[in-house]
C-alpha cells in the first residue's frame, strides 16, 4: 500500500504515462521509413496513443483517425465524479493537439464496415477510407442478454456508467437525490471486463461520498467473482476509510446476478433473496466493440485475438486491434495499457512499412486506484 495525495496520483500517472514510450527502438523513430496509409479507429487511450506515435516515429506515414465523437471522456477518474472530487470537465478531453501538433487527420464519424481485402474502411456516411494497415481500437459494447431484464432501456433506471458520459452524470444524479441511510448496489461482472479494479475503487469513492454526506447509508458489492483486484489492499483501505460500511459479497456467497427487476428497483442473485437498491449500478458482461464483430475479428468468446508482437489480427492480415477489445492477457483491459499496447502497435507498422525486423516489445501496464482523496494504491508489471 502506498498513501499518495491528489496532485501526487496526477503527477505519477502523468510521469509513468511519459516513460512508457516504445521501449528498445529509439533508432527506428530517427531512420527515414517507407511512407503508406494507416486508418486507425476508436481515439481512446489505444487509439490516440497509436495515432501520435505512427507520425511521430514516421513523418512519411499518412495517419487518419477514425472517432465517433467530438469529445472524450476518460473512464479513468469517472470515478473521482461519481465521489464528488472532480467534474465532467476534468475527464472531457478534444482531439486538437492530434491534428495541430501531430499531423494526425481526425475524421468525427463511425465506422460501419471493414473490407479486408479491398483494404477499406467504409463509413457511416458513405464514404470509404483506404489502408495500407488498420489499427481497431473499439473498445467495448455490453453483452444486453446475460443478465435478465437489463437491457439498454433499463441502463436508464439502473446506469452501467462504464462508459463515461451521460451514464456517469445520471449515476452521480441518483446518488445526490438517495436519502440518508440508503443502499447503494454496485453488480460486478465476471472476467475478462474493462478496468478490473473499476468498482471496488467506484465503491471506495462513492463511500467517501457517502460519508460525508449521507453517512448513514451502506454499499452492497454483487460480484460475479470468487476474488477481485487487489482485493486486500482495498479491504485494508475500506477499514480504515470506511469501516462497517461496505459489504463485498462474492461468487461462492451468491454474488453473480442473474436478473433484475427494474420497476422494484432489485437485484436477483444466483441464490438468496432479491435484494433492493435505492441506487442500483448494474456493470454487464462485456465483449469488444462491435465493429470488431463486423469485421470478423472476434472469436466465440467475443473478444479479437492477436500476435501479442505486433498486436496483428489473427483472423485478418494488415488489421491491429488493441486496447480493451484485444485478447493480450496476462495484460488487463486498461487506459494504461492501451496506451503501451499502441505505442508497440505503432512501431510494429512502421517496421512492417519500411522493412525493418521488429525486435521483441516491452509491454507495461501501471494500475493505480484511489481508495479516498489521499489514499492511493498501485499495481505494476512489465513484460518481455
Amino acid at each position: 500500500m502506498s498513501r499518495i495525495t491528489r496532485r501526487d496520483f496526477v503527477y505519477s500517472v502523468g510521469a509513468l504515462g511519459a516513460a512508457t514510450s516504445v521501449l528498445g527502438w529509439p533508432a527506428l523513430g530517427q531512420a527515414k521509413t517507407a511512407g503508406g496509409r494507416v486508418v486507425v479507429i476508436g481515439g481512446g487511450f489505444g487509439g490516440a496513443s497509436c495515432a501520435k506515435y505512427l507520425r511521430r516515429l514516421s513523418a512519411d506515414i499518412d495517419v487518419t483517425l477514425v472517432e465517433r465523437d467530438l469529445k472524450f471522456m476518460t473512464c479513468p477518474f469517472s470515478n473521482a465524479v461519481l465521489g464528488g472530487l472532480y467534474d465532467m470537465d476534468f475527464i472531457t478531453h478534444d482531439y486538437k493537439a492530434l491534428r495541430d501538433d501531430h499531423g494526425v487527420r481526425v475524421v468525427h464519424d463511425s465506422a460501419v464496415d471493414i473490407d479486408p481485402d479491398a483494404r477499406k474502411v467504409r463509413l457511416d456516411c458513405g464514404s470509404q477510407l483506404a489502408y495500407d494497415r488498420l489499427v481497431v481500437s473499439p473498445g467495448i459494447d455490453f453483452q444486453w442478454d446475460e443478465i435478465e431484464g437489463y437491457d439498454e432501456a433499463a441502463s436508464k433506471a439502473m446506469p452501467h456508467a462504464w462508459k463515461a458520459g451521460k451514464q456517469t452524470k445520471l449515476l452521480r444524479k441518483q446518488l445526490e437525490a438517495m436519502p440518508d441511510g440508503g443502499t447503494v448496489i454496485i453488480a460486478a461482472p465476471a472476467n475478462p471486463f474493462r478496468c478490473p479494479p473499476g468498482p471496488y475503487e467506484r465503491a471506495s469513492l462513492i463511500a467517501h461520498y457517502l460519508k460525508h454526506n449521507k453517512p448513514r447509508s451502506k454499499i452492497l458489492i454483487f460480484d460475479a467473482k470468487p476474488k477481485f483486484s487487489k482485493q486486500p489492499l482495498f479491504e485494508q483501505g475500506w477499514e480504515a476509510l470506511y469501516p462497517g460500511m461496505i459489504e463485498w459479497i462474492g461468487e461462492t456467497d451468491g454474488g453473480a446476478i442473474e436478473g433484475v427487476d427494474v420497476k422494484a428497483m432489485t437485484v436477483n442473485p444466483t441464490f438468496g433473496e432479491p435484494t433492493r437498491g435505492d441506487v442500483v449500478n448494474v456493470i454487464p458482461p462485456q465483449k469488444a466493440g462491435a465493429i470488431a464483430e463486423v469485421a470478423g475479428l472476434t472469436d466465440d468468446n467475443g473478444w479479437c485475438p492477436i500476435d501479442q508482437g505486433t498486436f496483428e489480427s489473427r483472423l485478418q492480415k494488415h488489421v491491429h486491434v488493441i486496447g480493451d477489445a484485444a485478447t493480450a492477457a496476462p495484460m488487463p483491459k486498461s487506459g494504461f495499457a492501451a496506451s503501451s499496447q499502441g505505442k508497440v502497435c505503432a512501431t510494429a507498422i512502421v517496421a512492417s512499412l519500411s522493412g525493418r525486423e521488429l525486435p521483441a516489445p516491452s509491454l507495461v501496464n501501471t494500475c493505480y486506484s484511489l481508495v479516498g482523496p489521499d489514499y492511493g494504491i498501485s499495481v505494476a508489471a512489465v513484460a518481455y
